[in-house]
C-alpha cells in the first residue's frame, strides 16, 4: 500500500454512503476499482454517486451503486451548491467518500451534515474532512486507477482487483440497438476512431494521419469507420472525414455518452488519442491503439488487456502542456505505418 491513514472508517454503522465521483470521462472510467472497493468493503450499504451529466452514465453503467445522483448545471452557482447540500442533507448520509480532489466537493459534504467526510486533503480541503489522507510523493507516480484505488484503501475499503471487466455491464440488445439506429445498413463490422482530446491540441495526432490509417484498416479489414466525440470533437472529426478517401461516418457530438459507449462495444479495433473514449475502450477490453504525446502513459494509459500504446521517445515528452511551446515531434514522428502495423499486431494477437 502507497498510502497510510491513521484514520480508517469504521466497518460497521455506514449504512448510507456518498462517493463524489470526479468530472472527467476518463477520470470517471479510472476510479471504478475503488468504487468497487468500497462496494467490497460494504456490501450491504446503500452506495450513491454524485455525478455531473454526462460522466453519469459511466457510473451508471459500470458501477454497482444503488443511486446516481445528478449534479445538475443548476448547483453550478454559490447558491446552487448550498441548494444541492441540503438536498443531500435530506438523505441522511452517514459517510461521504470525496473521489473528487476540490475544495467544493468537501464544503458540499461538510454543508450536507454528512458526519464522516473522506478524501485526499488536496486544495486546502484538509480543515472540512474528518479523514483527511495526505498525498505522498509516490501516489503521482502510479497509475490514476491505482491513485484512487490506494486511497480507499488507507481507509479500510477492500483491496480488490484492479483489472476492468466491463463488457459484462452492457446488454448486447441494447449495443445492437443503437448501431442499428446510427447505421442500418451496418453488417456490425466497424473501427472506431476517436481524433479529439479534451485537454488539448498537444494530445491530438495528425487529423490527416487518422484518415490515412482508418482508410488503410478499413481496405485491409473490410470494415467501416465511425469517428467518435463529443461536440467539442466535431470539427476535429470533420477534418478527420474530410481528409479521409473512404466515407467515415461522423458521429462526434451526435450520440449521447451512453449511446457511444454500446458504438464502441461493438467495434473490431478502436484507435485514439489519450482520451476519454480511450478509457472507455480500453476498459471494455475493445483492441485499442493509442497515439500517446505530451502525457504520460505511465499514469493514464488505458486498461484493459488488449491496448496498445503507439509513442516515440523524444526528450521532451511527456511535457503536460495543452499547445506544444515547440516542434510537436512528440506526434509528427509518429507515422501511418506505426499505427496501422500497432493494430494489426494487436488484432493478430486478439
Amino acid at each position: 500500500m502507497i498510502l497510510k491513514s491513521k484514520h480508517k472508517l469504521p466497518q460497521a454503522g455506514l449504512d448510507k454512503i456518498l462517493i463524489r465521483g470526479t468530472n472527467w470521462i476518463g477520470d470517471a472510467v479510472m476510479t471504478l476499482p475503488a468504487i468497487a472497493s468500497v462496494r467490497a468493503a460494504y456490501p450491504r450499504a446503500h452506495l450513491a454517486i454524485l455525478a455531473k451529466p454526462p460522466i453519469t452514465d459511466i457510473y451508471r453503467l459500470f458501477s454497482a451503486a444503488d443511486e446516481i445522483i445528478p449534479y445538475e448545471k443548476k448547483f453550478d452557482t454559490p447558491l446552487g451548491v448550498f441548494r444541492l447540500a441540503y438536498a443531500l442533507k435530506q438523505k441522511k448520509f452517514d459517510a461521504a467518500i470525496l473521489l473528487q480532489n476540490a475544495v467544493e466537493a468537501a464544503i458540499i459534504a461538510r454543508a450536507a451534515g454528512i458526519h464522516l467526510r473522506a478524501g485526499f486533503s488536496s486544495d486546502g480541503r484538509g480543515i472540512l474532512l474528518t479523514h483527511a489522507i495526505r498525498r505522498t510523493e509516490a501516489i503521482f507516480n502510479v497509475h490514476q486507477i491505482d491513485y484512487y484505488l490506494e486511497m480507499v484503501k488507507a481507509l479500510g475499503c477492500a483491496n480488490v482487483d484492479r483489472a476492468m471487466h466491463l463488457e459484462t455491464h452492457i446488454s448486447p440488445a441494447d449495443a445492437k440497438k443503437v448501431l442499428r439506429q446510427y447505421l442500418p445498413d451496418s453488417d456490425g463490422n466497424i473501427i472506431g476512431i476517436a481524433p479529439g482530446a479534451t485537454y488539448g491540441p498537444a494530445k491530438r495526432w495528425l487529423a490527416e494521419r487518422f484518415a490515412a490509417a482508418g482508410d488503410q484498416l478499413g481496405r485491409d479489414l473490410n470494415t467501416r469507420v465511425i469517428l467518435f466525440g463529443g461536440s467539442d470533437d466535431r470539427e476535429t472529426a470533420e477534418q478527420v472525414r474530410a481528409c479521409a478517401q473512404s466515407d467515415m461516418i461522423n458521429l462526434a457530438g451526435q450520440t449521447s455518452l451512453k449511446e457511444a459507449i454500446y458504438l464502441i462495444s461493438q467495434c473490431k479495433l478502436f484507435l485514439s488519442n489519450d482520451s476519454g473514449l480511450m478509457h472507455v475502450a480500453g476498459a471494455l477490453n475493445i483492441p485499442t491503439v493509442a497515439v500517446f504525446g505530451s502525457t504520460n502513459p505511465v499514469t493514464t494509459s488505458p486498461a484493459g488487456e488488449k491496448t496498445i500504446l503507439v509513442r516515440k521517445d523524444v526528450s521532451c515528452s511527456p511535457c503536460l502542456k495543452k499547445v506544444c511551446p515547440t516542434d510537436f515531434r512528440c506526434m509528427t514522428l509518429v507515422t501511418v505505418s506505426d499505427v496501422v502495423g500497432a493494430a494489426k499486431s494487436l488484432l493478430n494477437k486478439s
